[in-house]
């Protein structure tokens, strides 16, 4: 991040200093989280959800590297050596339950951060790589969840497998070698198991490397803020240290708190009863769902159930899914307001919470029975989810008013009083 005033690395003991030559990696951590960074000064807890999710992949890397030590990955005894790590592992119930909440706890602050970068215009110019690095984390971490899922091997387990990997047989041509390049067979056995587990061990560490890359392309134009205005000075700012290292640390006790209050108290509400019955290829469930944290997309697949034109719905309903997440890639183009901030989009507001509401209705259709009124209220709901990015966002970016916005932060921040240029940070290693 080029800020003239950003005080620079100097340190002052030797060994810091034949250090600092030699491996610059105190001079790395000063200058990307320490008082060689500056951040806008009116970043509010919305912001402290990055490092929320930096913590939760945290927790899953270390739980799933010590579960994977027990775990076998076949299926004649995938089940059991789950219940055996519960049962005979020393704090193997523990690990387990840290590691299956966690990913719920993952998915949760990852979608706070994905509306809160919509509502705060975080994806526009100049911060579009950053959104777009963001977004294939995302699309990651749904690939890492949807193979965990499939290891414990209960019956929704395996016909959890069995039905998204059976979305690609609907694809012409290809559709079915690429559904049996994935399983290894043509159903869900012992060498899809072997692939899921392989893969799903690797990709967190693959998503570690590319938030890697989103931060580093954060720190090249900064952070956004509340009101979306481009920092204008040295009164713009605060040292990331000390100021927003104690608040995300206080946002990372509130977070340990409640994943402590789910682990201990409820660790299997989020997750589904059927799951602790072992797989069976010859009893399919009454009712197949995902996860939690899939059920939005999977509302919007089971709301075609017609063909139209030459394509069939089941492809139909396969390309609406993956197009859901592939269409915020588009977004940075999509939204050509030069208004970042929703606060000073009155109609754009409106309908950011329509979106959420949208979603939030979506993710109940998802897990609901396939009534009538339920693949009615899927299709509504999905058209209005495209309809949204495609159709009210590029409208409105073209009709919408703003409200005024505030000439700097500082002027935000302090209400239009006089403020006076504070020093940067002094603080050096």
């Amino acid at each position: 991040m080029s800020f003239p005033w950003a005080q620079h690395y100097a340190p002052k003991h030797p060994v810091m200093q034949w250090l600092d030559q030699r491996l610059p990696v105190p001079r790395l951590v000063y200058n990307a989280v320490g008082a060689g960074y500056p951040v806008p000064r009116n970043l509010n807890y919305f912001w402290n959800f990055g490092v929320l999710a930096g913590a939760a992949l945290g927790i899953q890397i270390i739980t799933g590297i010590v579960l994977a030590m027990h775990y076998a990955a076949n299926g004649a005894i995938a089940f059991d050596s789950v219940e055996q790590i519960m049962r005979d592992v020393n704090s193997g119930w523990l690990l387990r339950y840290a590691h299956a909440n966690g990913a719920s706890f993952f998915f949760i602050v990852v979608y706070i951060h994905i509306f809160r970068g919509l509502f705060y215009g975080s994806y526009k110019a100049p911060r579009e790589m950053v959104w777009l690095l963001g977004v294939v984390i995302f699309l990651l971490m749904m690939a890492t969840a949807f193979m965990g899922y499939v290891l414990p091997w209960g019956q929704m387990s395996f016909w959890g497998a069995q039905v998204i990997t059976g979305f690609f047989s609907a694809i012409p041509v290809v559709g079915d070698p690429i559904r049996i390049w994935l399983l290894g067979g043509f159903a869900p056995d012992n060498a899809a198991l072997n692939r899921f587990f392989s893969l799903h061990y690797l990709l967190p560490f693959v998503i570690a490397g590319v938030i890697i890359l989103h931060i580093w392309a954060l720190h090249i134009p900064g952070s956004n803020n509340p009101t979306g205005v481009d920092v204008k000075g040295p009164q713009d700012t605060v040292p990331f240290h000390p100021y927003y290292t104690a608040k995300d640390g206080f946002g990372l006790g509130v977070f340990l708190t409640l994943f402590a209050l789910v682990l201990f108290f409820a660790p299997n509400a989020l997750g589904h009863p059927d799951n602790y019955i072992p797989a069976n290829p010859l009893s399919t469930p009454a009712h197949i769902v995902p996860e939690w944290y899939f059920l939005p997309f999977y509302a919007i697949l089971k709301a075609f159930t017609f063909n139209f034109l030459w394509i069939p719905a089941k492809l139909w309903g396969v390309m609406a899914m993956f197009g859901s997440i592939l269409l915020l890639f588009f977004l940075p183009w999509i939204d050509r307001s030069p208004v970042r901030s929703a606060n000073y989009r009155p109609k754009y507001k409106w309908f950011f919470w329509m979106l959420v509401v949208d979603v939030l209705v979506l993710g109940y259709l998802g897990q609901a029975e396939p009534t009538v009124l339920v693949v009615l209220g899927s299709q509504v709901c999905a058209a209005y989810y495209f309809a949204h990015f495609l159709i009210i966002l590029p409208i409105i970016s073209r009709i919408e008013r703003p409200l005024p916005l505030p000439n700097s932060i500082t002027e935000s921040v302090l209400h239009g009083e006089k403020a006076e240029a504070a020093p940067f940070g002094t603080q050096t290693a």
